[in-house]
Parts: structure tokens; sequence; C-alpha cells
């Protein structure tokens, strides 16, 4: 595939969410570029095949600045750098900077945001502590060693800060697992897969699905053209 953005957050809902399932549903010649949360089956990709959900980070960030004492300070800290980051991104996308812009502007914000999860981390905690820092820290040790696929949006043109519009495609798809306790086999995962797959695409072109999918019947019993799930030229 090339290198444009590819969503962490597929419509495929298999049977198990390991590595295994990951590498199998992106291939093993996968090529472009996944937009996930920190969830480990996508740590098999190296750091500039990956960006790091921007939107998951920032609930980390909100629990870290809503705890007592030093961790208030480092998350006001870590947040205000968020922030600025999106303002420079939201200039980017609306035109008032170009891409060499943003990513000059960018840089400092980047190493603040690194250097600041270090000072976290060399702050440390005892072995076994279960304090409100305690969970800090760990969570800032763990952003840390995916830091780097924080900063592909930087390095990769076209690359989105976050997967939200992926997380709203899959919405449909998510409550009706939560309602029907999802598939028992992997035949049923198929056939649910790729009619989420088809209703989705639709969907997000603003095409009317049960007229497509009549169209489809029509022509796989009487022949003719399928319909294709692209969007127009």
């Amino acid at each position: 595939m090339g290198h444009g953005p590819r969503r962490g957050d597929g419509v495929h809902p298999g049977l198990s969410r390991s590595t295994a399932a990951a590498i199998e549903l992106l291939g093993s010649s996968f090529g472009g570029i996944v937009v996930s949360d920190r969830f480990s089956a996508y740590n098999h990709l190296p750091s500039q095949q990956r960006q790091l959900c921007w939107a998951h980070l920032i609930r980390d960030l909100n629990a870290i600045a809503e705890r007592p004492g030093a961790s208030a300070e480092f998350g006001a800290e870590l947040l205000d750098l968020q922030r600025q980051l999106f303002d420079h991104w939201h200039r980017y996308k609306d035109g008032t900077i170009n891409w060499p812009g943003l990513q000059q502007r960018c840089q400092p914000i980047r190493q603040a945001f690194v250097a600041t999860l270090q000072r976290v981390v060399e702050l440390g905690v005892q072995r076994g502590e279960r304090t409100p820092w305690a969970k800090t820290v760990r969570t800032c040790q763990q952003i840390l060693q995916v830091a780097d696929a924080l900063w592909t949006l930087l390095e990769t043109c076209g690359i989105e800060p976050t997967n939200i519009a992926a997380e709203r495609a899959l919405r449909q798809s998510v409550i009706q697992r939560k309602i029907s306790h999802g598939v028992k086999s992997r035949q049923g995962a198929i056939c649910r897969s790729r009619l989420l797959t088809v209703t989705t695409s639709l969907r997000q072109q603003g095409r009317d699905v049960w007229q497509s999918q009549e169209q489809a019947w029509i022509v796989h019993h009487h022949g003719g053209v399928m319909p294709s799930l692209l969007p127009d030229p």
C-alpha cells in the first residue's frame, strides 16, 4: 500500500484483539501508517508507521492533571503543550501556515513535551507504590516508550493527529456488538465485517444504503456491473 493514513480501528470485528489479528487485518506487507491508541496489538509496527491518537492521550493527561500535588503541575504543563500543538495544527489546516511552518513551530513543543515526560519518570516511585503519583509516573513511562509515534504527523504530510473519524465510523458497529454480544464464528465475523464495510463506506459518502444494496442484489442475480463502494471520481 501507499503511505497514506490508515485507521487503526477498522471495521473488522474479528474474534481476537491480539497482535496476530492486527497483522492479519493489516497484511504482512502493510506500508501505510496506522492512527491508533496505545493498544499493544500495534506495537509490532515501527514508530514511523504509527501515529498515536492525541484524543486518547488527552484523556490520560487530564487524569494526571486532576491528581493532587506534583501530578497536577506536570499534567497542566503537558496539557498546555498539547494545546499549543493543536493551535498550530488548526492554523495549518485552515491554510494560515504551511507544512514547513507547522514543522518548525511544533519542534520546540515536541522537545518540551518529551522532556516533561522524562522529568516525571526520573523523579520515580518506590517499588510497589500505589499512590496517585505512582499512577502518573507509570503513565508517563508508557507514553515515553512509544513517544516517537506521537509525532509522525510532523514527519509525514497528511497524517491526522487523532482517529476520531474512525471512531465515529465504528460507533454503529460497537453498539451492535454490545447489544448482540458479538459473533461466535469466523464465518459470522467475515459476514458482519463485510456488511459493516459496505454500509459504513456508503454512509460516509452520503449514498443510500438500501438503494445500493438493492442494486447489488439485482446485479448478482441478473448480471451486470456490480456497483462500486468507491466514490465517483
